[in-house]
């Protein structure tokens, strides 16, 4: 065998068996399916954040020293205006990060999925 064979024989990943692929294949589309919920949790949360924050922007205008109260860890707390919705806003900020993250790790699986499919031929049965 000459070494540039020896080389590919190398870098080729090992034959995988049938249930191997199936388990794989399984595994690969529920992490697909597992970062699609987060992202739909995520942009809810995120939804609910802006709604508020449309709220609070009005009760800004009118008295930023109005009371309201915010639930941390399970407490509700009061605070004013003024003091809540930059707090807001930055939680908003991170969540709308942590999904452009996700997206990104999204299509990262997606075409590994594809990449696989490929590699083994894998047809959705119709």
């Amino acid at each position: 065998m000459s070494s540039s064979a020896a080389a590919k024989a190398k870098a080729k990943a090992p034959a995988l068996s049938d249930q191997e692929i199936q388990q794989t294949y399984v595994r690969l589309q529920n992490e697909l399916q597992a970062l699609a919920r987060k992202i739909g949790e995520l942009e809810s949360e995120a939804d609910e954040h802006s709604l508020v924050l449309v709220t609070l922007d009005e009760a800004l205008a009118e008295d930023p020293d109005r009371k309201c109260f915010r639930l941390v860890g399970g407490v509700l707390v009061e605070r004013t205006v003024k003091d809540v919705s930059p707090a807001l806003t930055h939680n908003r900020d991170g969540i709308l990060q942590v999904i452009s993250t996700l997206t990104e790790q999204y299509k990262t699986k997606e075409k590994d999925l594809e990449g696989f499919k490929r590699e083994y031929n894998i047809r959705p049965v119709q």
